[in-house]
């Protein structure tokens, strides 16, 4: 959010697990400090707790403009995955998970998505001045002694839509342990969708190269700061629970997962991307035939392919797709629905239909999304809720393990 032969370092009673739920408290920082001179900072490892909170389409639902709000910002996955800096304004009005982090001295507390998908941290500034920053905590640079300018701009698209900014440095504290000059965006403009997410700001977890005007991503610092006693970082997405989803730097949690951990090398060291070998139903390939590439992302919330795969994936399952793209089923018929395997490298991750379906006031759909003509896939939260995920940075593979 360690196993077989990887367990408890030799400092584990030692070890700095503080849980970050709202506003991370001058003490628990004080003492996780303390902790990691004790141990030495080599040794430290964080864990972030994640919420489940509400998801832009269920706020959107109770205000009664969902669907307005769908006809005017169409879903857009893969907008984030291919920059050319023009793409219209999208929405991913599904995620729900977020942790808190602090920037500054003494610290600002903000709510951030923890992406995979993504490489660069922002959160809004005082100097924004869209919609999407009047209900959401800004950053204020005037009250933090540790602040600097970079002077060089930022600007990012993400399948929520798009945010401009200018980069700084500062003070950022996960988990209780400060990662010191950490560059990230203080948001200038955003798109509207956003101001319907709970979450005020982004913290990417891909590798640097993808990371706009070059800034270093946060877990890039981590290691190079010694703050991590391994250079992998693992995810724990709860099911329907608000509480229990974490995300742990420098540490494989063998209480959030049951059996082996498969390795996965990866095909590309941009993403978090894999090869995938097929997607099948009752041994029958419905989509990927001949393989294709995948990218394990924390930051979508459905498992999304090209339109004509993800088509006939809903077709084999019994759903209807509508003219907004999501893919409805019968409540009453999920029981029977069949179980879809997603081959990768040669492994097989089956998810049941109780795991890619979803229930809102609007009936049942599945967690398979639309990503238009590109052949890229991503398996996002539908998937990573199922299998317990290590994204491992000194061996450039992802760990995957049926989630506990």
């Amino acid at each position: 959010m360690g196993k077989e032969g990887e367990k408890e370092h030799n400092v584990a009673q030692f070890q700095q697990t503080s849980v970050v739920k709202q506003q991370p408290e001058a003490t628990m920082m004080n003492w996780a400090v303390l902790l990691c001179a004790l141990v030495a900072l080599s040794e430290c490892n964080i864990k972030i707790s994640l919420i489940k909170g509400k998801t832009a389409r269920e706020t959107l639902m109770e205000k009664g403009i969902w669907e307005e709000t769908r006809l005017k910002f169409p879903y857009n996955p893969m907008a984030k995955f291919y920059q050319t800096g023009d793409e219209a304004m999208t929405n991913d009005a599904d995620l729900s998970y977020y942790g808190v982090i602090s920037i500054g001295t003494p610290p600002q507390s903000f709510k951030v998505i923890f992406d995979t998908g993504s490489s660069n941290l922002w959160v809004p500034s005082v100097g924004c001045s869209s919609q999407a920053c009047q209900n959401h905590v800004k950053f204020n640079p005037a009250q933090s002694s540790t602040f600097k300018w970079a002077n060089k701009p930022v600007s990012i698209q993400y399948g929520t839509g798009s945010m401009t900014g200018q980069l700084a440095y500062d003070t950022v504290s996960v988990g209780g342990i400060s990662v010191t000059q950490q560059i990230f965006g203080a948001s200038q403009t955003e798109a509207p969708f956003m101001a319907s997410m709970v979450a005020d700001g982004i913290l990417g977890l891909a590798f640097p190269n993808l990371a706009a005007s070059g800034a270093t991503p946060v877990f890039d610092n981590m290691m190079t700061q010694g703050l991590v006693s391994r250079s992998l970082f693992s995810v724990y997405l709860s099911g329907n629970s608000a509480e229990g989803s974490v995300v742990s730097f420098g540490d494989i949690e063998s209480n959030y997962y049951t059996g082996q951990i498969t390795w996965i090398p990866l095909s590309s060291e941009t993403y978090w991307q894999i090869k995938m070998d097929s997607v099948t139903i009752n041994g029958n390939t419905v989509a990927c035939n001949g393989g294709c590439q995948a990218i394990i992302d924390t930051g979508t919330s459905l498992i999304v392919g090209p339109t004509t795969d993800i088509n006939n994936m809903n077709s084999w399952v019994g759903a209807t797709t509508d003219q907004y793209g999501d893919a409805t089923v019968n409540c009453n018929n999920i029981p029977n629905m069949p179980a879809v395997t997603f081959t990768l490298n040669g492994n097989a991750f089956t998810i049941s239909a109780s795991a890619y379906t979803s229930q809102n006031s609007y009936g049942c759909m599945t967690g398979f999304g639309n990503g238009g003509t590109q052949q890229l896939w991503i398996l996002g939260d539908v998937f990573i809720r199922q299998y317990y995920a290590i994204f491992d940075r000194q061996n450039n593979n992802v760990g995957l393990a049926q989630a506990a």
